[in-house]
């Protein structure tokens, strides 16, 4: 894996390179336009001068060069095509060298996910402005944010399953460019997010005229007869009026049919352009080459029997293309007086769905799951110094060492680490305002939720046991529901309990328990609550501001252990480490603060 100096290099240079792509692309188009010009011109003064002199001529200074100017409007618009890929490419590197900077402003922030209620996402600041979905999302299609938010909503906690999202997001993340054109693509030929569910409701549509076993046979028939009638006319035992009124029969027959198979039409095209969005995405990915199970499997789900999801999806447009034919009133004026034409197209068009209706919303979910697969390790790419966790089977592990939060800046993070090796055992952390303990939760929480979908994490090392993560670290109170502060954060910790009383192994990352209530009886509260969650068997992390929790290792010397961040007074400025330390907090920096800032406070407190 490259430094992340050669990184940003290689991004400058494929940036260098398609701008260079580009500017050879623009002047591509405007000689290809001076072209077409010219030929045109001289189509038409061709025609005009050579009009009698015979169709030789003509054809050489007229026809030809019209052919000529057809086929440039083609390239034409293959350049043009061309032109917003390169434009496009030139945006999505630039927005990554701005993300490593820590600007990811461009990305989905993922706000609609946002859930208060969530056992975990909107403490960590998962989705949202200035995000970890937004940092890491480079989805480009509407079911691959789905998938990718999803996996954020509900991390494996199955050490199989982990490890093989793993193997695929390392196998993507050495494949930039493969992942950067399923970007691309997206970004060009954008779906919508009701794609799937559309595919699906109109593939679980009965056929409308295959479901009628007589009009599946109208067009043989007719076909059979105005064969026979032909032929008879040719021997000379049928007049020639009569199979002329046959045929005229079968065009006024046939017009019966054609307001419902415009309807149908219309209903085909709209999702022939579902699938078309998503169709460059397929081929791209049917090519590749896959190592890894998960995305082998993915792969295979592209294949239906000995058909690709590409040919198939290919096969339904050239179906569409042909009943367009249609819209030249004399060709299909003709044709529906021989064959029913018509009616024959549409039937093999339904056909078509039928054959294939269980595959298509199968085919839109699995390039939207490796949409999702591209952003992680995209992540995983931009991040060279990042880690893959040990994934444990045995209950409970999470050690870590130089654990750091990913939006934080690189530069500038001190980071931390972190030891529980059994089960009970919670650690206790406590400090001064400001000092880190905040910080050093949503970095543990953050880290933990990205081993546990399968990403790197920032450590030196880590290993970690994928127990259900919950965290209670900003409840909030809530006006609507007359519901206070204090009751809330009660709520969240009834839902830790009863999901421990029915056996679920748990992660759980506290902030400052019972913080609505006072401290005689907040003390009471936290030490019974830490006392049952050692009963009940489980893991945690709890940061207080309140020292006595710290007595607690004298209850449970052997499944608790006290760390600090300290606040240090030096030079009479207040300084902060960041650094976690062994112990209780011995420094407090509130009264500190407020003589800095000529708010007065007492020195005989508690007043005599």
């Amino acid at each position: 894996m490259e430094k992340l100096e050669q990184i940003i290099s290689i991004y400058q240079q494929i940036i260098q390179k398609a701008e260079l792509e580009l500017q050879n692309t623009r002047k591509r188009i405007y000689y290809i336009s001076l072209l077409r010009l010219i030929l045109f011109i001289g189509a038409i003064t061709g025609a005009i001068v050579f009009w009698s002199d015979g169709w030789l001529y003509i054809s050489v200074f007229a026809i030809l060069p019209f052919i000529l100017f057809i086929w440039l409007v083609k390239r034409h618009n293959f350049w043009f095509h061309q032109k917003d890929f390169l434009k496009k490419k030139i945006v999505i590197n630039e927005q990554e060298l701005r993300a490593i900077q820590y600007d990811f402003s461009d990305f989905e922030n993922g706000e609609e996910y946002i859930d208060p209620g969530h056992l975990y996402t909107f403490d960590l600041d998962i989705f949202g402005e200035h995000s970890l979905f937004q940092y890491i999302n480079r989805t480009s299609t509407p079911v691959g944010k789905q998938h990718l938010a999803d996996w954020f909503n509900t991390h494996l906690k199955k050490k199989e399953a982990i490890e093989q999202r793993q193997e695929a997001i390392r196998e993507l993340s050495t494949e930039l460019e493969y992942r950067q054109q399923i970007r691309l693509l997206g970004l060009l030929y954008k779906g919508k997010p009701a794609d799937t569910a559309e595919i699906k409701k109109w593939a679980d549509n009965p056929s409308y005229y295959r479901k009628h076993a007589l009009l599946r046979i109208v067009p043989t028939m007719v076909s059979i007869i105005n064969l026979a009638c032909i032929s008879l006319a040719f021997l000379g035992i049928l007049p020639a009026s009569a199979a002329g009124g046959v045929f005229i029969s079968f065009v006024v027959f046939s017009s019966i049919f054609s307001k419902g198979i415009t309807k149908l039409q219309t209903t085909y095209g709209e999702k022939l352009q579902i699938l078309s969005t998503y169709a460059d995405q397929i081929l791209l990915t049917e090519k590749k080459e896959m190592r890894s199970p998960v995305l082998q499997q993915l792969k295979a789900e592209l294949t239906n029997k000995n058909e690709t999801a590409s040919q198939a999806v290919r096969q339904l447009s050239k179906l569409m293309n042909a009943l367009d034919q249609r819209n030249n009133l004399l060709m299909s004026t003709i044709l529906n007086g021989l064959i029913f034409w018509e009616l024959r197209q549409v039937m093999r068009i339904e056909q078509w769905k039928e054959m294939h209706a269980d595959n298509l919303p199968r085919w839109i979910e699995t390039i939207g799951e490796i949409d999702a697969y591209c952003s992680l390790a995209t992540f995983a790419y931009n991040h060279p110094g990042y880690i893959y966790p040990e994934i444990c089977s045995q209950s409970f592990h999470l050690q870590a060492k130089a654990l750091g939060h990913p939006l934080m800046d690189r530069n500038k993070c001190v980071r931390n680490g972190i030891n529980i090796n059994k089960r009970p055992f919670f650690i206790i952390v406590t400090g001064a305002n400001m000092a880190g303990k905040s910080t050093y939760l949503r970095t543990i929480g953050v880290n933990y939720l990205l081993a546990c979908i399968g990403a790197p994490v920032w450590a030196n090392r880590m290993k970690i046991y994928p127990a259900q993560l919950v965290t209670s670290l900003r409840t909030s109170d809530s006006l609507t529901d007359n519901e206070s502060y204090f009751f809330a954060e009660l709520k969240r910790l009834k839902l830790i309990i009863d999901k421990l009383e029915v056996g679920e192994e748990l992660f759980i990352i506290l902030d400052e328990i019972l913080k609505g209530t006072n401290s005689m009886d907040k003390q009471k509260g936290s030490f019974a609550l830490i006392k049952q969650f050692m009963n009940m068997n489980t893991n945690g992390i709890i940061a207080t501001h309140d020292l006595l929790l710290g007595t607690l290792i004298e209850s449970f010397p052997q499944n608790i252990c006290n760390y600090c961040f300290e606040a240090d007074i030096m030079n009479n400025e207040l300084t902060f480490s960041y650094q976690m330390r062994d112990g209780v907090a011995q420094n407090m920096n509130a009264c500190f603060l407020m003589k800095k800032m000529g708010i007065a406070v007492a020195n005989d407190f508690p007043p005599s």
